[in-house]
């Protein structure tokens, strides 16, 4: 019987490799995307149709062309995967090829859930990291919901406005919510521990 020692095997950062299992067509690669920025199903659904828009930054204010972004979120009545044939809730996009390394989710804004404030959470992967990051997006425009939100209540009074997405209307009247990410620096976003 060998005796030798076993150890762990390292861990690997979470990137670039899951462009090719995860976001093939946008790194155009010939094959489909288990899933994409349209998060609509079905335009059945209920609820006000919105974009989700933003980049991600590095610590010196640098885009991140190769991040991967998933949201996941409740319907327009604050459930989650209530009716699947018309939203899922989930979305994943990367940065790569797009314009000026953007994302941008085609959703519908959702309702509150349990007495917090209408939210998407946000999931972000990236090189250089050994397990993807946490936050959530808050809309600008649910003041009074954001200003009960225990969650966003818990974070520096300072901080909070890192995890508010900005309204605004484009000049084709799609409303678009900017919401960019931060990993360092003064304009940090606040990031969760699950």
């Amino acid at each position: 019987m060998n005796q030798e020692k076993l150890y762990q095997t390292p861990s690997q950062t979470v990137g670039p490799y899951f462009a090719y299992g995860l976001t093939p067509e946008q790194y155009l690669y010939n094959f489909p995307s288990i899933a994409d920025g349209n998060m609509i199903i079905n335009e059945a659904v209920k609820g006000e149709r919105i974009t989700i828009a933003g980049q991600v930054y590095d610590g010196n204010g640098q885009l991140i062309p190769d991040a991967m972004i998933e949201l996941w979120q409740a319907d327009a009545e604050g459930n989650y995967a209530k009716d699947l044939s018309l939203f899922h809730g989930f979305g994943r996009l990367g940065t790569g090829t797009l314009k000026d390394s953007k994302f941008e989710f085609s959703t519908i804004k959702p309702g509150p859930v349990g007495g917090q404030a209408p939210h998407i959470n946000v999931i972000l992967f990236m090189r250089g990291q050994l397990t993807h990051t946490y936050t959530r997006l808050y809309f600008s425009d649910e003041t009074e919901a954001n200003d009960s939100d225990p969650v966003l209540q818990s974070v520096e009074e300072n901080r909070r406005n890192t995890l508010l997405a900005t309204k605004t209307i484009r000049p084709d009247g799609v409303t678009c919510y900017v919401f960019n990410i931060y990993m360092q620096g003064p304009d940090e976003t606040v990031f969760f521990d699950v």
